[in-house]
């Protein structure tokens, strides 16, 4: 073997290459110390929806009206079944100086809250690493704003990356949730820009006569544009609201929002 060949060789078996998990891999396990204590992950949350997320920093501007926000939806996410989990590679008393600075702010309508859910000190970026939320050509020594959504089967459902410079859109991870777990109760999907008891849309029947009998079947409760784009109006199910606590309305941050009916007049 040439020399040149059996130095990349031994180069390569010296690196450990991780592939950052992928939509449709289960979530990659790990043991953590958090604010809120040791978890292991995802074996701690199995059967719950869990939003894990990573944010580049403590006391930075945009990270605390995260926290602000996250912490203050906190009955929402509850209420679908979904558990929240922060990351950083920041220290464990780092991140409780923070959250105990966060409580003593006010911003929009969001005041003196207290952050309950568990944050992790990944201080090694091990876990960072593992999950694909350190960007070399961003920074070698913080994360991207990255959001995994795992279902309560540890699978991850949806992945989200958003710079630095912009905050995220808290109402747009929750409608993924409850997007995710309507097409999983009902086995539907949703359309571009759905909103939680808009109407969906029916899955593509896979034979000549089912999509015959698709556009001709007389259905109050569905319509077709063409044999391959059905919808289905859609009521709030129990499904929907299964998860729901007593006194929390449904969905509670659409509630002056009326169901969009596509239905061609």
């Amino acid at each position: 073997m040439p020399a040149e060949a059996g130095r990349w060789e031994f180069i390569m078996e010296d690196c450990q290459v991780t592939r950052m998990p992928l939509i449709g891999d289960m979530a990659p396990a790990f043991h953590a110390v958090t604010t809120q204590g040791e978890i292991n992950f995802p074996q701690d949350y199995y059967g719950r929806w869990v939003i894990l997320f990573s944010h580049p920093a403590y006391f930075t501007p945009v990270c605390t009206t995260e926290f602000m926000t996250f912490a203050s939806m906190i009955n929402e996410f509850k209420a679908l079944g979904t558990e929240l989990v922060g990351l950083s590679i920041d220290s464990v008393y780092s991140h409780i100086a923070w959250l105990r600075k966060i409580r003593e702010l006010s911003w929009k309508d969001i005041k003196h809250v207290d952050v309950t859910f568990p944050l992790i000190a990944d201080i090694t970026m091990e876990i960072a690493n593992r999950y694909g939320m350190m960007h070399p050509s961003y920074s070698g020594t913080q994360t991207v704003r990255a959001v995994f959504l795992i279902d309560p089967e540890s699978k991850i459902r949806a992945i989200l990356y958003y710079p630095a410079s912009t905050g995220r859109n808290m109402q747009e991870i929750k409608r993924m949730i409850i997007a995710l777990q309507k097409a999983d109760c009902e086995k539907i999907a949703t359309p571009a820009n759905w909103m939680p008891c808009d109407d969906v849309i029916l899955p593509p029947p896979g034979t000549c006569g089912a999509a015959m009998d698709r556009v001709e079947r007389v259905n109050e409760k569905m319509y077709c544009l063409d044999w391959f784009l059905c919808f289905e109006q859609s009521n709030c199910t129990s499904c929907d609201t299964e998860n729901e606590p007593e006194g929390l309305s449904y969905p509670s941050a659409y509630s002056a929002r009326s169901r969009i009916n596509y239905r061609r007049k």
